[in-house]
């Protein structure tokens, strides 16, 4: 039997960092050793199947070295997470990152650093198969059409606008295509932004309302018919089994992996 990996959250205290606690103690391949969390009250978290607790902390520096992990997994902002990496790989642990809003030049950066460090990470905007799948199919849509919208449906606590899935699909679908989607112009915006953004021609709509979870409809348009390729989460499970996929895999990579399509084959 193999010794389980052991795991590190960072932003435990969060909505889905306490997922990936949850679903962490749960299987029998990975071991919590540790939490991190800027809002920590205490120095230990109890784990949620009644096992113990574990060391808690305001200081990721402090908990890797108490507990050694080989595996940092970060739900937290793209500030706190580069300020993650940077001291994880170090210390030459692999990084599991779900947060958004990372800038290309902190993916090169990230890269960088895991590559120095002989480490791995793995950067997925969407952690829910589902999604990967939706943006797999859109990605086969692409060539055929000339034009599409997008449009992400998230709860009003989301932080940033579009969301990282949406904006990853734009990009994805674009380079396939090779070229600019067809963006149609009005000759009248009546409201500023009522077309919504743009990116290569895709336009991205953001809607943000109490009541929904993450969902995300990608419209292809010709004449005479859409086709419409559709994601709904129901609740944050959903993102675990591949948080925990990318846990199990990261440790045997070397250098950036961008996407949980990448691990699944699809690319």
């Amino acid at each position: 039997m193999s010794t389980p990996i052991r795991v590190v959250v960072h932003g435990a205290l969060g909505r889905m960092g306490r997922e990936v606690v949850n679903a962490t103690c749960k299987d029998p391949d990975l071991r919590l050793v540790g939490a991190v969390d800027a809002k920590a009250e205490g120095n230990t978290l109890p784990l949620p199947v009644g096992t113990g607790t574990v060391p808690l902390a305001k200081s990721l520096d402090s908990i890797l070295t108490q507990v050694q992990p080989a595996v940092v997994v970060d739900f937290s902002n793209a500030e706190a997470s580069l300020a993650m990496v940077r001291l994880a790989t170090k210390h030459k642990v692999n990084l599991v990152i779900g947060t958004t809003g990372l800038s290309p030049e902190n993916l090169d950066e990230i890269d960088r650093l895991a590559k120095v460090n002989g480490v791995g990470a793995v950067v997925a905007p969407n952690f829910a198969l589902g999604a990967v799948m939706m943006i797999h199919l859109a990605k086969i849509a692409a060539k055929y059409f000339d034009n599409v919208e997008i449009i992400e449906l998230h709860h009003d606590q989301k932080l940033d606008a579009p969301s990282g899935t949406a904006v990853s699909t734009a990009r994805a679908i674009a380079e396939v295509r090779g070229k600019p989607f067809v963006h149609p112009k009005v000759q009248k915006e009546t409201v500023g932004g009522a077309r919504g953004a743009e990116l290569q021609g895709v336009a991205l709509h953001s809607v943000r309302l109490p009541g929904l979870m993450a969902h995300q409809e990608v419209i292809f348009g010709a004449s005479g018919q859409t086709l419409i390729i559709r994601h709904d989460t129901i609740n944050r499970e959903c993102y675990m089994p591949g948080v925990l996929m990318a846990i199990k895999r990261v440790v045997d990579l070397k250098g950036l992996t961008i996407g949980l399509d990448r691990l699944l084959g699809l690319q």
